[in-house]
């Protein structure tokens, strides 16, 4: 199962500790590359320092086991991200090919691969997860006013996120999908992708959030959806309409391509608010 979001020791999560039955069960898939070693230090330290009341959120980072060229990987990266999956067991690696055109690719390989590994062995009917997030390496969700956005909502046939195009605030228009800067869906959808012969069937190319789109509007799935705009949206300044400044009712700030942006929105959110005083250090 993935490790939990505490990085102190790999045996004890005060998330586990302080859960209940009745808490919503939430798997957060990053995509990324195999070279991000930095980004996904970072994306630790951020999400292993949060607390979420009312959730057990779990988190692996994803990526394919071959490159771009179609070689594997490189035997760098393969004795850094083995020490990686040794030290915090946060990685899955999928049997595809990481392409800069084909990404619906790598989605479909992370969704089909996930009910093989979440679900248990004793045949429960109860899902590992409610919701499974795919989302990108530059977007930080803050854990607890995202928690707080799906508490109430409905934990079948849901789909969650960034309706596109900008400007469009209804998820249910004909052609409407969710950005893929992070996306939600209930489990059963998961399970429909795995075993549906639509995502078979349609092209896999072009852009991956697209493409999901298109397979719910064809499979009829998604049929409880929930737009997140504007809690969700791009870094101020970006070069798009999704863009707006920082505000506290953020749940997620997404397209943070440089140093310079994630140090700003971690100030303005005040991620070390919580650091406790210490004869050890003075900052």
């Amino acid at each position: 199962m993935p490790f939990p979001l505490c990085y102190t020791t790999r045996s004890n999560s005060s998330n586990i500790e302080n859960s209940s039955s009745n808490d919503i069960r939430i798997f957060m898939g990053v995509i990324t590359l195999p070279a991000k070693y930095g980004r996904r230090q970072l994306l630790r330290l951020l999400y292993g320092t949060q607390s979420s009341v009312g959730a057990k959120i779990d988190l692996k980072f994803v990526f394919c086991n071959l490159r771009e060229d179609n070689t594997s990987l490189t035997e760098d990266d393969k004795l850094l991200v083995a020490l990686e999956i040794m030290r915090y067991d946060d990685i899955i690696i999928l049997n595809c090919t990481e392409s800069r055109w084909e990404t619906d690719h790598k989605s479909y390989a992370y969704f089909t691969a996930l009910p093989d590994m979440l679900n248990s062995s004793g045949g429960s009917d109860d899902p590992p997860y409610h919701y499974v997030a795919k989302a990108d390496d530059d977007i930080y969700f803050r854990l607890q006013p995202l928690v707080d956005s799906l508490v109430n909502q409905p934990k079948e046939d849901f789909y969650y996120g960034f309706v596109i195009p900008c400007e469009r605030m209804d998820p249910y228009k004909r052609h409407s999908f969710m950005s893929g800067m992070g996306y939600f869906i209930s489990w059963d959808i998961v399970e429909w992708i795995k075993s549906s012969d639509i995502p078979k069937k349609l092209p896999m190319h072009g852009a991956e959030d697209k493409v999901m789109g298109r397979w719910l509007e064809d499979g009829r799935r998604g049929k409880n959806r929930y737009n997140a705009k504007w809690a969700i949206y791009n870094y101020p300044g970006s070069p798009t309409k999704c863009a707006h400044e920082l505000v506290p009712d953020t749940i997620a700030v997404h397209n943070l391509k440089t140093e310079k942006q994630w140090i700003h929105t971690m100030t303005y959110f005040n991620v070390t608010q919580n650091l406790k005083p210490s004869k050890f250090y003075s900052i």
